[in-house]
């Protein structure tokens, strides 16, 4: 997923799709409530329901945008207007710089062509048409020549892993590869935006792994712009590029994953999040702290025991005059060089550091952590040192655990010798030696 969520910073921020104000009031006197709305009055007349409330946002190209919520939210309303399937009460949906809800059904019907796919929860296959077909029918909608239709359909069929299905019927296939064919008809239309509406949640869980790790390779491959509504809050996490929570019609949140995971709007999405899977979320960047066991190449040895001294720290960090990760030193190691009248430090470090970049997920580095002597080193793809993740806070981020909070005790070093580092060093079991 890293190297997806790497790609797509790259990407254009063009706004391809933008949702204002947009409300959809089903009932009596539609405009009229709109308004009571609008005046923060939630006391609706009788037999009207407010779907959507307000909704503003805005999506970009090549992103996937997720659109997150229980059932009764509005977000299966909400997508069902960003294509005109549903008019507005109010509010505008602009694609790609038209206003669709101010064009003409003829213009509607053009966009919808050109512009948006859709994949549907339960398929919508024609059962009586071939798996090749059935990838082809957008096409054959559009107009495209029978030879070039079925070329560009056997292409996408085969991009999406049913290469030897063609000829098969859906009822033939099982539900996961018939959302395949449902994706490979989506695909193969071409559009600039793919709309999908709780697209996988029929599928078993495993099916439905295997189909959200296939839809991110062919985000990175195909660069498209995803709409992606679901229920399921781990599911947006692992696709959303960033995620719109909705409650009761509202959005009530728009961010990235770790935003939302980690600076929840309000106690609704604190609580939303709270059985997460954080590790599957998090990256380095966001839980990383400053070095403070530091110590430059230049400073030696008594140096480095200098700074480990004052900052308290088992092990230090050495890097060189441009920030460059060098490699560390135990305080063992330090002293021992010390009391044989090493001077190069360079000599005495250890070298083969286990390193993360800013952007990977905490669940590929418990394995390390666990095992490394050292705070893991966040450097970026120079080697440049950013920061640092002690095993006690990759674990305090797993947990959700708040380490900032209560008295943090501090102990005056300034006038412990080295013979006194020496001796108690000497006097630990060597398990007990490395601390962090």
């Amino acid at each position: 997923m890293n190297a997806v969520r790497q790609e797509l910073s790259h990407v254009s921020d063009d706004v391809i799709l933008k949702s204002t104000q947009l409300y959809k009031i089903f009932g009596k006197n539609e405009a009229a409530t709109v308004e009571k709305l609008r005046r923060g009055e939630n006391d609706l007349p009788p037999d009207t329901t407010a779907a959507v409330i307000d909704a503003s946002f805005e999506v970009h190209r090549g992103e996937i945008f997720v659109v997150m919520g229980l059932s009764g939210s509005g977000k299966s309303t909400l997508i069902r207007m960003l294509n005109g399937l549903l008019e507005p009460t109010s509010g505008s949906v602009e694609v790609l710089g038209t206003d669709i809800t101010a064009i003409s059904p003829k213009q509607l019907r053009q966009v919808r062509k050109d512009h948006i796919s859709m994949v549907f929860q339960h398929f919508a296959l024609l059962p009586h048409r071939s798996v090749i077909d059935n990838v082809a029918y957008g096409l054959e909608i559009q107009g495209m020549p029978a030879a070039a239709r079925l070329e560009r359909a056997s292409e996408v069929t085969k991009l999406v892993g049913l290469a030897g299905w063609e000829q098969h019927l859906p009822g033939e296939l099982s539900g996961g590869m018939r959302q395949r064919v449902g994706l490979a008809r989506a695909l193969a239309a071409d559009t600039d935006i793919l709309l999908m509406d709780e697209a996988f949640s029929a599928l078993d869980p495993l099916i439905r792994r295997e189909m959200q790790e296939q839809l991110l390779e062919l985000q990175s491959t195909l660069g498209k712009t995803i709409i992606f509504i679901t229920h399921d809050l781990n599911e947006a996490m692992f696709l959303g590029d960033r995620i719109a929570v909705m409650r009761d019609g509202r959005i009530v949140q728009t961010g990235t994953p770790e935003d939302i995971l980690t600076d929840p709007a309000n106690d609704y999405v604190a609580q939303f999040v709270q059985d997460v899977d954080r590790s599957r979320v998090l990256t380095a960047s966001s839980v990383m702290e400053a070095v403070s066991a530091v110590s430059p190449l230049s400073a030696g040895l008594r140096g480095a025991l200098r700074v480990m001294r004052d900052r308290q720290a088992s092990t230090v960090l050495v890097t060189d005059r441009r920030g460059m990760l060098l490699g560390g030193i135990r305080d063992r190691d330090a002293v021992s060089g010390v009391r044989r009248g090493d001077r190069d430090l360079q000599a005495l470090l250890d070298t083969d550091l286990h390193t993360v970049s800013p952007d990977d997920l905490l669940t590929d580095m418990l394995e390390a952590s666990i095992e490394s002597p050292y705070p893991l080193a966040v450097v970026d793809p120079g080697g440049r040192l950013l920061g640092m993740l002690p095993r006690v806070t990759l674990l305090a981020a797993l947990g959700n655990i708040d380490t900032t909070t209560g008295p943090t005790p501090v102990v005056d070093t300034s006038t412990i010798s080295l013979d006194v580092i020496s001796q108690t060093l000497d006097a630990m079991p060597a398990a007990e030696q490395v601390t962090r």
